[in-house]
C-alpha cells in the first residue's frame, strides 16, 4: 500500500488547550475532509492515513488530528466519550473554517470505528455545511437520535465478516433521511486487514468525497 504524503504540523488551539494535527493541501484541492478516528487511535492512525493518501491523490485536503490531548487520552473512559468527542469535532471544524488555506472549500467528514458516531452527530449539527460523510467500519448506531437531522450524502462502509457491526449499520441506514449508500465489502473483517480490501475502502471513500465536494455541486446547492 501506498501511504506517503506530504503534509504539515498543525497546532489546533481551542479554549484552553491545543491538539496536534496533520494537515495536507494538494494543489487545485476540490474539497477538504476531516477525520475522526475510532477509540484509542490518533492522527498517526496507519489505516486513516493511508486512506488521506489516496484522498489526496483525488485532489482532496486532509486534516487528521489527536481528538483528544494526552491527558484526556489517559483517561480510558474519554475514548468512548461520543459527547466530548463531537464537540472536540464540532470545534475543529470550526477552526478549518477560519484558515485561510482551506478557506471556501467544501467540507466532508471520514469517520471510523466510534469516531463515525461523533462525525454524524457533528455533521448533523453544521446541517449543510457539511457535504459529505463516510463512515468505514464505523458505530453510527451510536448516533440514532442525530442521525435523522443529517443532510450530508452519507456512505457507510461495513466489512462482510463484520456481521455485528452489519447490524448496527443496517439500523442507522434506516433512519438517515439523506442521501445514502451502505457498502458491504465482501470477505473483509472489521479493520479491513485482508489484501486488498482498504484500498478498495479508499478508493470508494475517494469517489464518494469527489462526486460530492466538488466545487461545482456546492455552487449548485447554494
Amino acid at each position: 500500500m501506498k501511504t506517503e504524503q506530504e503534509y504539515k504540523s498543525v497546532n489546533i488551539t481551542l479554549d484552553g488547550l491545543t491538539l496536534k494535527g496533520n494537515l495536507a493541501i494538494p494543489k487545485n484541492a476540490i474539497g477538504m475532509v476531516i477525520f475522526s478516528h475510532g477509540s484509542g487511535s490518533s492522527r498517526l492512525s496507519p489505516r486513516n492515513n493511508y486512506v488521506a493518501g489516496v484522498l489526496q491523490e483525488k485532489g482532496l485536503a486532509t486534516l487528521l488530528f489527536d481528538l483528544l490531548t494526552e491527558k484526556e487520552d489517559g483517561v480510558y473512559e474519554n475514548r468512548f466519550n461520543i459527547d466530548l468527542i463531537t464537540m472536540r469535532l464540532i470545534d475543529v471544524t470550526q477552526w478549518v473554517q477560519h484558515q485561510k488555506e482551506v478557506k471556501g472549500l467544501s467540507i466532508g467528514y471520514f469517520g471510523a470505528s466510534t469516531g463515525a458516531a461523533s462525525a454524524l452527530r457533528a455533521a448533523a449539527f453544521y446541517g449543510n455545511d457539511i457535504m459529505a460523510v463516510v463512515s468505514r467500519g464505523g458505530r453510527p448506531d451510536l448516533a440514532l437520535q442525530d442521525l435523522y437531522k443529517v443532510t450530508a450524502p452519507t456512505l457507510l462502509i461495513v466489512g462482510g465478516r463484520d456481521n455485528v457491526v452489519i447490524e448496527l449499520n443496517e439500523k442507522a441506514y434506516q433512519k438517515l433521511q439523506c442521501e445514502r449508500k451502505l457498502e458491504i465489502i465482501p470477505k473483509a473483517t472489521h479493520l479491513f486487514e485482508e489484501p486488498g480490501k482498504l484500498e478498495e475502502v479508499a478508493r470508494i471513500s475517494a469517489n464518494w468525497f469527489a462526486a460530492h465536494l466538488q466545487p461545482e455541486k456546492k455552487a449548485k446547492d447554494v
